[in-house]
């Protein structure tokens, strides 16, 4: 067999082996990196995956976002049922938050950029789960992105 026909069955079986076992393909993907063996990669999969983390990456961001949002209108717009189960949760996921800007500072870029559309998302789940009326909750975040990730901060 020549080298091409190799590098060839190699790489279909290594997409087969995508179909059927993801960890199996991620260890052996991991293997021909190591080894520097690129040209017997599964790029299709490989730039499938990449991909896939950085989207990955940027829902969680906005899922935590969303709920730290959604706990500090709570906070402000129902003084009288503050608990620390909510001051807990928004502890937790301003944890999550920095964890993943620690580990991604350019996805402090994309915070910013998605802010007032998480704001929107926290508005609507905080009117549904407070029962209060739409106008009670500005249009418009009261809180800035820094309040939402600064540790010390609850509103008043």
């Amino acid at each position: 067999m020549t080298q091409a026909l190799i590098q060839a069955s190699t790489q279909t079986s290594l997409a087969q082996t995508y179909e059927r076992d993801f960890c199996l393909w991620v260890e052996e993907t991991a293997k021909l990196l190591h080894e520097g063996r690129i040209s017997e990669l599964d790029v299709a999969n490989l730039v499938e995956e990449v991909e896939s983390m950085g989207r990955s990456e940027k829902l969680a961001l906005r899922s935590n976002l969303v709920i730290v949002l959604i706990h500090l209108l709570k906070y402000k717009y129902q003084p009288e049922k503050r608990s620390v189960s909510w001051e807990l949760s928004i502890a937790e996921h301003r944890r999550r938050l920095d964890d993943a800007l620690e580990v991604s500072p350019s996805l402090k870029r994309y915070l910013v950029e998605v802010f007032d559309k998480c704001y929107l998302d926290a508005r609507k789940q905080a009117r549904i789960e407070t029962r209060l009326e739409s106008a009670k909750f500005p249009d418009g975040s009261p809180f800035t992105a820094e309040q939402c990730l600064d540790e010390d901060f609850l509103p008043e």
